[in-house]
């Protein structure tokens, strides 16, 4: 039988604060990590063809 999930703890003080801000300023990303991104996608889904 599965263990019960714990809930999710709130975040506080400075933890809070830099969650905060790494959502409203996400990183930017290239298209080079897009494109590499996109290969290893496609690379996996081969390897791990899952019916669905």
């Amino acid at each position: 039988m599965a263990k019960p999930i714990k809930e999710t703890p709130v975040l506080t003080g400075k933890d809070a604060e830099r969650f905060a801000y790494a959502v409203e300023h996400p990183r930017t990303v290239t298209k080079e990590e897009v494109a590499r991104a996109q290969e290893v996608y496609e690379r996996l889904s081969k390897v791990a063809a899952i019916p669905f």
